[in-house]
């Protein structure tokens, strides 16, 4: 695959990048910088991301069928206004958990809001284990809890067909597969589907391919890994100039570019100088393969 490009177009760097999303009305890539506290649009015009600044650790980002997007802020599901700048509070989750926040989410085909919570990191990848419960906001704005006990929610995608949810724990150094039902948004008969390799170090965010293939973000790995859900074999990996890379998504035009996030937080001053592209978002060009376009959240 000699044809593959790799190239950082927001070299301004995150502290945890994550979430890319293509924003087709708007022809831009949107994602969100964790720890940064903000929520970043770019635009492959202008070459330059835009950022609103939030009041709590933002996690994930989402379009929404009547405009604008929702978000993850806190332990809070929320509204975001781009032009306004303006927030609001949708509804609040783990309140019994000072110390959680929200991490990875995304829209399935039914337009519900599916993210997962964790405590806070003492350190990257630190922290107090199985604090974290996923959920699903769903169009009329309620929740439900799926499961507990979850160390770090991350990535997460549905089948083709929809009748597969897949999930990462990412200290479970594994990507699960669920039986999904689309009318309800009810999961159930949880299975690994692969198990990470050493030097794939962490799995975090993920996308699928309009092959049905999953794209794994290796956090302290340095590379997005293609899999096959349904024989476990790993098919492709591609190696960024980065460690720290979060999380990947499709777009572009056609959505044949995937965007690869990545962060910056507890790297010390020599880790920096060798990577100094750590923090931004990198397009790769020549995979081949196209992905799927985003759903919006239906409330």
């Amino acid at each position: 695959m000699s044809s593959v490009r790799i190239e950082c177009v927001a070299k301004e760097g995150c502290r945890i990048g994550e979430s890319p999303v293509w924003d087709e009305k708007q022809g831009a890539l949107l994602y969100v910088d964790i720890t940064g506290r903000k929520v970043c649009r770019w635009s492959p015009v202008t070459r330059q991301a835009q950022a609103i600044p939030v009041d709590a650790p933002v996690s994930s980002v989402a379009l929404r069928q009547s405009g604008d997007y929702v978000i993850t802020l806190g332990t809070r599901f929320a509204a975001l206004k781009w032009k306004e700048e303006l927030v609001t509070t949708i509804i609040q989750v783990d309140k019994d958990k000072a110390n959680n926040r929200f991490n990875d989410g995304k829209v399935d085909p039914a337009g519900r809001y599916f993210a997962g919570t964790m405590a806070e990191e003492i350190r990257p990848a630190v922290l107090e284990r199985h604090q974290g419960s996923l959920y699903t906001l769903f169009p009329d704005l309620s929740v439900v809890k799926h499961f507990d006990q979850v160390d770090i929610s991350n990535g997460l995608d549905w089948s083709l067909d929809h009748r597969t949810f897949f999930y990462i724990d990412s200290l479970s150094y594994s990507v699960d597969a669920f039986d999904y039902d689309l009318q309800t948004g009810k999961i159930g008969n949880r299975r690994s589907i692969y198990k990470l390799e050493k030097e794939e170090s962490i799995p975090d965010g993920m996308c699928i391919d309009t092959e049905g293939k999953l794209w794994v973000a290796c956090y302290n790995g340095g590379r997005v890994i293609r899999l096959d859900p349904e024989t476990g074999k790993r098919l492709q990996t591609v190696k960024l100039p980065v460690d720290k890379t979060t999380s990947c998504c499709f777009g572009g035009n056609d959505y044949s570019e995937m965007y690869v996030t990545s962060a910056s937080d507890g790297m010390d001053k020599e880790w920096l100088a060798r990577q100094p592209q750590a923090g931004g978002v990198f397009k790769i060009t020549g995979l081949g393969v196209k992905g799927v376009p985003p759903y919006p959240f239906a409330g």
